[in-house]
């Protein structure tokens, strides 16, 4: 990678640190516990330290020390949500394939250290929702001042999982020119008196233990000779075996060779291949050419294994969707795919926005990028000339079980919303709390004049967000919402909770039993009425008649009066109402100043997330935050008049956001 891409790195974590401080919420308690600090995202060095002191905020740590018995924040960060099953639906338009190119992802999503384990109080957050296109996630940074090994935190990787996306943690191996040390390489391939890798073991239990899936290898420091090249290939190797032990899996970045130079080869070939063979899947640097893929496709072909598990390197970091590509030497239209996909930094969709933007220019500039210039996966732009991944990839869905609930919930947002109200004024943002978000964006069908569909952040049924329609609608129009494999009984039920705030509409629900003729076809809707009426309502529907399996479920507008503006807040499917039973042990773990560290026991059966309250000396409840796991950091708040001690209650919330009963604690001023 070149320098302009590492200095970017670098300077862009130590801005985006000022962003990202702890979600603010709880009590002020005295100091009779220790002291509650803000837990954030874990980093380490392999083994030995950098000489010095580390800077401000910054925490120095040795992986080779690293114990999960004495990982005090291990509870925030590990992961609540298991990887989900994925299924494909029939492509949503002929050029979209399965089982050829597939995508990649390399994101920072925050600096290095300092980086928030369970979201913060701003809405500015690359909230990423286009997972359907996605096969891996891999959580980018790292830096020679802070530490080179990064594990993803709990909220990306509850939202990836979710969706059906591994996540990767980092290993960084800097240039020596960004201050990288060779020793920092030999540390991680050092071996034991047996002749095995101790750090490959412990890089398998972290994962484990925090809950993520593997690891993206980047060695990039310079200096190395043929003995240092052998370590790290046995390593690797190492590395890979123990992972796929525990389901995980390891990525190569093209970077070493085999001779334990650095040489960045575009392509895969005799200097990387043994590294490829040990991995489970190599990123192919940027430098690549049509020819040098072509040429790689075939050595793996070579090989045994499959092309596509070669991710061709497309640098997105300072033009995104008007970076200029060869598609062609990637993903031609007339011709099998020849590699897969590599992102660099996605979240220039974010990033490149003013300082000014707010969430909805943020998915406007995403939706562009990972749909095309359509912004309709079904009638793609051909004359559009990024290629955005909806044009060549199938997407794909892991809604295939009831109960099964979405609130559009994007992740964060400008208040916090339960049943239509505001219960917090705060922005904030907490990937973790990410509805499953439909995986066309948007497919509308109609004769007549197409509406503006979007995510929408000035009003929501639960969350932050909620699906927004606007338009003349001079035509009936059919929004596809879900791709689902859902089983119908005779209990089934369908509710949508919608407004309509602008024009008159007739709304129906539209629900496919089996899939569409062929690519890019309608699916075959049933439509059942859907009651209206002001404000928000929630609207249970019957499958009577149905029968078989729910493939599409989707809305028909027909506006009866004016340009309509129409909101979809909730949708849910299921055969009963299930409650969950509430937590318990309830308790703070350490308190200073304003600040509360909590944790609790698991609600039994499923849970969602917990969501968490302060219960107010006039009676109301004031919303301070929600999390997947069974700790919480709360921040900053103060007594309120004659208030002697703060009342907090926590709730279990099932997946058809109902809620537990609450559990208290109590904690004096």
């Amino acid at each position: 990678m070149n320098p302009t891409r590492r200095t970017v790195l670098i300077t862009g974590a130590a801005a985006a640190a000022s962003l990202l401080s702890p979600l603010p919420a709880v009590a002020a308690p005295r100091r009779t516990k220790a002291a509650a600090t803000p837990p954030y995202a874990s980093y380490w060095y392999p083994d030995s330290l950098p000489s010095g002191s580390p800077g401000t905020g910054i925490t120095w740590r040795s992986l080779k020390s690293w114990k999960a018995a004495d990982d005090a924040d291990l509870a925030f960060n590990a992961a609540s949500v298991p990887l989900a099953a994925r299924f494909t639906p029939t492509p949503a338009n002929t050029t979209a394939r399965s089982g050829q190119a597939r995508i990649q992802s390399l994101v920072s999503f925050g600096p290095t250290s300092g980086n928030p384990a369970q979201g913060a109080a701003t809405a500015d957050y690359y909230a990423l929702t286009h997972w359907a296109y996605m096969d891996e996630l891999v959580f980018w940074g790292g830096s020679s001042g802070e530490g080179l090994i990064l594990a993803p935190n709990a909220p990306v990787v509850d939202a990836a999982h979710r969706h059906g996306v591994p996540v990767l943690g980092n290993i960084f191996l800097p240039p020596t020119a960004y201050g990288g040390q060779l020793q920092w390489t030999r540390d991680l391939v050092q071996k034991d008196a047996t002749g095995h890798y101790p750090l490959a073991a412990r890089l398998v239990a972290v994962a484990a233990a925090y809950g993520f899936d593997g690891w993206f290898v980047n060695a990039e420091t310079g200096g190395g000779n043929s003995a240092l090249g052998a370590d790290m290939l046995g390593f690797v190797k190492e590395l890979t075996s123990l992972a796929a032990a525990r389901g995980q899996r390891v990525t190569w970045y093209d970077a070493m060779t085999v001779g334990g130079t650095v040489s960045w080869q575009g392509a895969l070939n005799s200097q990387n291949q043994a590294f490829f063979q040990a991995a489970d899947d190599m990123f192919v640097d940027f430098r690549w050419s049509a020819g040098s893929l072509a040429s790689s496709g075939r050595t793996a072909d070579q090989l045994g294994r499959s092309r596509y598990e070669l991710w061709a390197g497309v640098d997105v970091e300072s033009n995104g969707s008007n970076t200029s590509v060869d598609w062609d030497a990637i993903v031609p239209t007339t011709k099998s795919h020849v590699a897969s996909i590599g992102f660099y930094r996605p979240e220039w969709t974010r990033n490149h926005l003013p300082d000014s933007r707010t969430p909805g220019d943020f998915h406007a500039a995403d939706d562009r990028f990972w749909t095309g210039r359509s912004l309709d996966p079904s009638r793609p732009d051909a004359s559009d000339s990024w290629r955005a991944p909806a044009v060549s990839v199938a997407d794909r869905s892991t809604v295939s079980g009831v109960p099964f609930a979405s609130t559009f919930n994007t992740g964060h947002g400008l208040c916090w919303y339960e049943d239509g109200t505001v219960t917090s004024d705060v922005p904030w943002n907490h990937l973790g709390l990410q509805d499953r978000l439909p995986s066309r964006r948007w497919v509308v069908r109609t004769q007549g004049q197409r509406p503006t569909v979007s995510f929408d952040f000035a009003d929501a049924w639960r969350g932050g967000s909620s699906v927004l329609v606007e338009g003349a609608l001079d035509q009936p129009a059919v929004l596809d919402v879900y791709a689902t494999r859902l089983p119908i009984t005779a209990d089934t039920v369908v509710e949508l909770t919608h407004r309509t705030d602008a024009g008159a509409v007739r709304v129906e629900l539209a629900v496919a039993t089996a899939e569409p003729g062929a690519a890019g076809a309608a699916p075959p809707y049933t439509c059942l009425p859907v009651e209206s009426g002001d404000g928000w309502r929630t609207v249970s529907v019957p499958l009577t008649g149905l029968s078989g399996t729910v493939h599409t479920i989707g809305v028909r507008l027909t506006a009866t009066g004016g340009p309509v503006k129409w909101r979809l807040g909730g949708l849910a499917v299921r055969d009963a109402v299930v409650t969950p039973a509430a937590p318990s042990g309830l308790r703070v773990t350490a308190a200073s100043g304003g600040d509360l560290r909590l944790a609790w026991r698991a609600a039994p059966g499923g849970v969602r997330h917990y969501t968490l309250h302060r219960l107010l000396p006039d009676g109301t409840r004031r919303f301070l935050g929600a999390t997947g796991q069974q700790a919480y950091f709360v921040a900053g708040l103060e007594p309120e008049q004659g208030e002697s001690r703060a009342r907090l209650e926590l709730r279990a919330v099932g997946e058809l956001y109902t809620s537990s009963d609450p559990v208290t604690v109590t904690h004096r001023w």
